[in-house]
């Protein structure tokens, strides 16, 4: 999570008509890539969550 973090502050502190193209398309590409994995360990959470829960039930 930290990584995502610091992904947008990078992008957030740099001027992007000071960059390449090429950079900002990596750029976008990796932070893109940190969000689905993001996303993935929360859906995973998640699913681990509600299936503890309806185990209970």
């Amino acid at each position: 999570m930290s990584d995502l973090a610091t992904a947008i502050d990078n992008l957030a502190a740099e001027d992007p008509s000071e960059l390449p193209v090429g950079t900002i398309t990596e750029q976008l590409l990796d932070l893109h890539w940190q969000m689905a994995r993001l996303q993935a360990q929360i859906a995973r959470r998640t699913h681990l969550r509600a299936s503890a829960t309806s185990q209970a039930n």
